[in-house]
């Protein structure tokens, strides 16, 4: 992906004014017959990842779809894949499942892509995308969170090429991973400037992943930290040039930080399909709970937030396919999705009453996974940051 990814601008019309999308719609029943599973609520308390899951992903062309055909994949251009991966979200209610696949497409394969040589395209990307691997991104550290570039992981130039030491934290999908994209200093006090972008393989000796660790939610995806124990690496794991590094993250929060909750978002849409059920439903003093004000104002508040975080991530997806700068855009998408997302979830559990406290539901179940939204991918004050920057250089003009 050495350029922006194709879009049809049609499509994109259709997407962003057809909620009801054929696409999207095919996805989402198909999820719905495939991606049920009876042993969620288990899982979700276990913290336990889904192999069966995630190889029908695979089957159905999902984890490739944006991978360009020569190297295993569906070649759909952006809207497309966004718009299944809306219908994942919708009709797949293991959020743990969505995410972990929204990250392989939405992160790992499109860094290999467009900043992979050859060779590393052809080693992992087919592998990618029929699901016999799975990759890992390795950014954050226990003491470098939003203050990215301070990290402490390290590599050395030595007769073989580098020599990588450091421990990344909070890895997605880290447990589960055989390729996992590293992101390196040579030297601390260089900041930005010094950083290195590896492709490191779990089988290399000195990679050792720690125990899954349980979090509040998104269980089912897989959370670990990394060691890197002086892994000895070559120009050949080298993604993109030395010291570009911080180009590469760049790219990579450019994109992921909107379009990974396209799922999200699809959850959110049958979050509000269950609700305004139940609410017609449940009767109370005599008549249905959607006839009151209290309730009604609250499903109108969850369709708003969700038709808005469509425009913005729809939005988003059109202005970083014609290459028009998308920063703002997609800060704007992030915070209006995740917070969006953390707010319906509180009215959908007011408006289920005692049923949307209690686990065989699944209502607390989606409040524990979008809450996470507002943290991964920038935290909230991050991408505020991000938007008042932006507004700041257009005062300068």
């Amino acid at each position: 992906m050495n350029s922006p990814p194709s879009y049809d601008p049609e499509l994109a019309l259709a997407a962003l004014t057809d909620l009801h999308h054929p696409i999207k719609l095919k996805t989402a029943e198909w999820a719905a017959a495939e991606l049920v599973d009876e042993d969620l609520d288990r899982r979700d308390v276990a913290c336990e990842f889904w192999p069966g899951g995630w190889a029908r992903a695979a089957d159905h062309g999902l984890i490739g779809s944006m991978v360009d055909m020569d190297h295993g994949g569906g070649g759909d251009d952006i809207i497309t894949a966004l718009l299944r991966f809306e219908g994942l979200g919708y009709g797949c209610e293991d959020a743990g499942l969505a995410f972990a696949l929204s990250t392989q497409v939405w992160t790992m394969q499109p860094l290999i892509q467009r900043f992979g040589s050859d060779e590393q395209k052809a080693a992992y990307l087919p592998g990618l995308c029929d699901g016999s691997l799975k990759g890992a991104f390795c950014i954050t550290e226990a003491d470098s969170g939003s203050d990215t570039f301070s990290m402490a992981t390290q590599f050395e130039p030595n007769d073989q090429g580098f020599v990588l030491n450091g421990t990344k934290s909070y890895v997605t999908m880290g447990p589960e991973a055989d390729v996992f994209i590293v992101f390196a200093t040579k030297d601390s006090a260089l900041g930005q400037w010094g950083i290195t972008t590896f492709l490191v393989d779990r089988r290399a000796e000195g990679v050792s992943m720690g125990p899954n660790r349980p979090k509040m939610g998104l269980r089912t995806t897989p959370f670990c930290d990394v060691t890197f124990d002086g892994v000895q690496l070559d120009a050949s794991n080298v993604l993109g040039t030395v010291g570009s590094g911080a180009s590469v993250f760049s790219a990579a929060m450019e994109a992921e930080r909107a379009f990974v909750l396209a799922a999200q978002i699809g959850a959110m849409e049958r979050q509000l399909d269950q609700t305004v059920a139940f609410s017609h439903s449940r009767r109370q003093f005599d008549q249905a709970i959607a006839e009151f004000q209290a309730v009604s104002h609250r499903l109108a508040e969850m369709k708003l937030r969700h038709d808005n975080s469509r425009l913005q991530l729809y939005r988003s997806a059109i202005l970083f396919a014609r290459g028009t700068p998308s920063m703002e855009a997609a800060a704007l998408a992030k915070i209006q999705a995740s917070e969006g997302a953390v707010a319906s979830s509180l009215d959908a559990l007011l408006t289920h009453g005692a049923r949307g406290y209690v686990t065989e539901f699944g209502i607390e179940r989606d409040l524990r996974n979008v809450a996470g939204g507002v943290v991964y991918g920038g935290t909230s004050d991050v991408q505020r940051n991000i938007v008042a920057r932006m507004l700041g250089r257009k005062g300068k003009r």
